[in-house]
C-alpha cells in the first residue's frame, strides 16, 4: 500500500468525541488494506488496561489497537497519568510507574522534556511498523499557558509532520467561537499542518446547517469535511467514568439488580459492560446506601487511591450498607481495590497512595492487603472456582492480600498462582480485571437470582468488532473520505 503521512484527530475541547472519532478512522484505514496504528503521547484516565507484555497503558488506545486489528503496546501510549486525588497523579511511562507528581510539579516541572522525548521515540517506531498512525489529541490544542509544555498536541503534530482535523462539539453550543478562536490562535507552522474541520454530534438535519458550513469555512480558512450526525446505537468503550451515576440508576422489576458502588476514584469501569449485555441483569451505578441495600448484588469496583475511597464510604453510609448487604446473605464481591477494601486492613508503609499508613477494612473477608511500590501489570488466563473452562481477564495492582486464615483462593491462573478469595457462593473478591467478561463467571454470578442460564453465550469480542464497522460505516457516509486520502497522499 502506499505510505500515508500520519493523521491526528485534535480538539477544540476536552471530551469533544476525539476518540470515538479515532477508533472509527483506525477501523477504515484498516478495512481498506493498510496497516494503521494508535497514537496518543499522553492520556489522563483511570480506565487501562495490560499490554500482552505486561505494561499499562490507557484503555482507549487499546481499543483503538482492538479496531486496528493488532496488539496493544506501550507506544501507542507513552505517557499515562492516573489521577490518585484532585491535584496529583501517578506518572505511568512506558507501561511501568515512575512516582506521583501533583500536577502543578508536573505541568510546571523540566520533566516534560524528557517525556516528550520519549513520546517522539515512541511515535518514530510506530511510524517504521504502521501506516498510518492515527494520531489523538488532547483537550484543547490552543491553551496558550501550556502549549510550550504539551507533549501531545501541535508539537506532536509537527514532529510527526501529521494532517491536523480540527474536531468541535456542535451539541455543547458555542461551535463557531470555539473553531475559529482554536485556529486564530495557532501560529502559522501549526496552522499549515491544519487541512479540515470535522463537527461532531450534529442533531437533526444537517441541510439546516448549509450556511453554517460557508460561513465556518470562510472564517478558517479550510474545508469542513465531516458533519457527523449523534448516534447512540454504536458502542465502543468509553475513556472516562464520567456521567456513570446516570446511567439506569433506578432498580427494575423483573431483573436481577446489581449496584456497582460508585467510588470518587473508580477505575476500569468497563468490567461491567458484558453485564450491562445480559438480558437477565439491571446493572447501574450509586452511591447512595439505600440502593446498594436494596441491590441483589452489589459489586466494589477497582479504585486508583483504595484508602481514600475507603475512608469516603465509610464517611458517606456505602459501608455499613455493604456490611449490612453481607450480613442479610446479599451477594457482595470486590475487584481490585474493591477486594482489598472488603479485607480486614489496608496498610501503605512506602506511602504509594497517600500519608495513610493504615486503615481497616470492611472486615468481610479474612485477609490484609499492603500496598507496594511495584505494580503488577499482565493479560492472564485462569480458572474460576476450579471450573475446567479456562477464562481471560488482566491485572493492574498495587499490593499483595494474604489470607489471614486458611487460604480459599477464587482462581488458580494457567501459571499456577492462587488469586482472590472465596468466602462462600454469595461472597469473594480477586484481583483479575475483566473477569465478568467471562460466562462461567456471570452465569455462576447470577445463579442464586435466576434460573435462566445464558442460552446463547454472548460474545463480547465479536459485539465489539461488528460496533467497529458500525462506526467506520456511520463516518464513511459523512466524512469526505476522498479529499482526507488525496492529503494523506500528497508530497509534502
Amino acid at each position: 500500500m502506499q505510505p500515508l503521512r500520519s493523521i491526528m484527530f485534535a480538539g477544540t475541547a476536552s471530551d469533544v468525541g476525539k476518540s470515538f472519532i479515532n477508533t472509527g478512522f483506525c477501523r477504515i484505514f484498516k478495512q481498506d488494506g493498510y496497516h494503521p496504528a494508535p497514537f496518543k503521547a499522553q492520556n489522563m484516565s483511570l480506565n487501562s488496561y495490560a499490554t500482552p507484555d505486561g505494561f499499562e497503558i490507557g484503555r482507549a488506545q487499546a481499543v483503538q489497537a482492538e479496531a486496528c486489528g493488532i496488539a496493544c503496546s506501550t507506544d501507542m501510549n507513552p505517557v499515562l497519568l492516573k489521577p490518585t486525588s484532585d491535584k496529583a497523579s501517578q506518572v505511568v511511562l512506558l507501561g511501568k510507574p515512575v512516582g506521583n507528581q501533583s500536577a502543578y510539579d508536573y505541568f510546571m516541572g523540566n520533566n516534560k522534556q524528557e517525556l516528550f522525548k520519549e513520546a517522539k521515540a515512541a511515535y518514530d517506531r510506530l511510524q517504521t511498523k504502521y501506516n498510518p498512525v492515527v494520531m489523538e489529541g488532547a483537550g484543547s490544542i490552543s491553551e496558550l499557558n501550556l502549549k510550550h509544555r504539551d507533549i501531545t498536541n501541535m508539537r506532536m503534530a509537527l514532529h510527526a509532520q501529521a494532517d491536523v482535523y480540527l474536531v468541535g462539539d456542535i451539541d455543547r453550543g458555542g461551535l463557531f467561537a470555539s473553531v475559529y478562536g482554536t485556529m486564530a490562535l495557532l501560529p502559522p507552522e501549526e496552522k499549515q499542518l491544519i487541512k479540515g474541520i470535522i463537527i461532531n454530534k450534529f442533531r437533526g438535519d444537517a441541510r439546516l446547517f448549509d450556511s453554517g458550513k460557508t460561513m465556518l469555512e470562510d472564517l478558517c480558512g479550510v474545508p469542513v469535511v465531516g458533519i457527523i450526525p449523534y448516534r447512540k446505537d454504536i458502542y465502543v468503550e468509553e475513556e472516562d467514568s464520567v456521567g456513570l451515576e446516570h446511567k439506569h440508576n433506578q432498580l427494575a422489576s423483573g431483573k436481577v439488580n446489581i449496584a456497582v458502588v460508585l467510588l470518587n476514584r473508580l477505575s476500569n469501569f468497563t468490567d461491567f459492560n458484558v453485564l450491562e449485555q445480559d438480558g437477565r441483569v439491571h446493572l447501574f451505578y450509586s452511591n447512595n446506601p439505600a440502593d446498594i441495600e436494596k441491590a441483589d448484588i452489589i459489586i466494589i469496583p477497582g479504585s486508583k487511591n483504595t484508602i481514600a475511597d475507603l475512608i469516603d464510604i465509610k464517611n458517606n453510609g456505602v459501608a455499613k450498607a455493604i456490611v449490612q448487604a453481607h450480613k442479610s446473605e446479599k451477594t457482595v464481591i470486590g475487584i481490585c481495590g474493591g477486594y482489598q477494601m472488603m479485607g480486614s486492613s489496608i496498610e501503605d508503609p512506602y506511602h504509594v497512595e497517600g500519608t495513610v499508613e493504615s486503615m481497616p477494612g470492611l472486615g468481610i473477608l479474612p485477609v490484609k492487603t499492603v500496598l507496594t511500590e511495584n505494580k503488577v501489570t499482565e493479560q492472564c488466563r485462569f480458572y474460576y472456582k476450579g471450573n475446567a473452562a479456562p477464562c481471560n481477564g488482566y491485572e493492574i495492582h498495587m499490593g499483595i492480600s494474604t489470607a489471614t486464615g486458611t487460604e480459599s483462593p477464587l482462581n488458580r491462573t494457567a501459571a499456577g498462582n492462587n488469586d482472590g478469595y472465596l468466602l462462600h457462593e454469595h461472597c469473594w473478591g480477586t484481583y483479575i480485571h475483566g473477569i465478568l467478561d467471562n460466562a462461567v463467571v456471570i452465569d455462576d454470578l447470577l445463579k442464586a437470582y435466576t434460573s435462566q442460564q445464558s442460552s446463547t453465550l454472548f460474545d463480547y469480542l465479536a459485539f465489539k468488532e461488528a460496533q467497529y464497522d458500525k462506526l467506520a460505516q456511520h463516518l464513511r457516509e459523512h466524512v469526505d473520505m476522498a479529499y482526507i486520502y488525496e492529503q494523506l497522499k500528497k508530497e509534502r
